[in-house]
């Protein structure tokens, strides 16, 4: 199989700003002399999140949720499969990674909101300790999908963080999707500024 245009613009620029968005949210949580940074950080992650459900819907063909939101049978196979050390190949997300996919939104959009709330004052601590709780469990489900990034790598033989950086899989050319959608990540970043701004003020 050759190498196709797999993951657009806005996929692969999402997947990053959320990966520095909750590193630099989760090192900055203790800290009362970063706070600003940590709220402009969720508000990142809080913003790729809310733009990436709706390009869900409307993205490229394996940003939808269609393409990779599978039933519980589906991502138990793919589980035995991996554990076989023979995982069937996707060419966009596997069933066990696109559940990893839908919770890690859910729980940014969630995190982010509470994060919101503590920083206009509403909710006193129960809700602080939610947000602690909602930010711990996104962490579990980073780590759980990290792991399978890595497995997946080494037993196709291709590496998944290069295939986040330029788009590419292995596939066939009828499996290609036709554009990277590079005017959408400009859209993108704009919501997330604004996002950021927002939030902040």
């Amino acid at each position: 199989m050759n190498k196709i245009l797999v993951w657009d613009w806005p996929v692969r620029l999402g997947h990053w700003l959320m990966v520095g968005g909750f590193t630099l949210a989760w090192l900055t949580g203790d800290s009362e002399t970063f706070r600003l940074v940590h709220v402009i950080a969720g508000a990142t992650v809080l913003g790729v999140a809310t733009f990436r459900l709706p390009w869900g819907f409307i993205g490229s063909r394996y940003a939808r949720f269609v393409d990779f939101v599978r039933g519980p049978v589906a991502v138990k196979d793919y589980v035995l499969s991996l554990l076989r050390l023979q995982p069937a190949h996707h060419v966009g997300h596997n069933p066990a990674g696109g559940w990893a996919i839908v919770l890690l939104l859910g729980l940014g959009i969630l995190t982010g909101l509470a994060g919101w709330a503590i920083y206009n004052d509403l909710g006193g601590h129960w809700l602080e300790e939610a947000h602690e709780a909602l930010a711990a469990t996104m962490l579990t489900v980073v780590i759980i999908h990290v792991a399978g990034v890595v497995s997946g790598s080494v037993l196709h033989g291709e590496n998944l963080v290069r295939a986040m950086v330029n788009g590419r899989k292995a596939g066939t050319p009828d499996e290609a999707i036709r554009s990277a959608r590079p005017f959408v990540a400009t859209i993108l970043l704009a919501w997330v500024a604004v996002a950021g701004w927002w939030i902040a003020s």
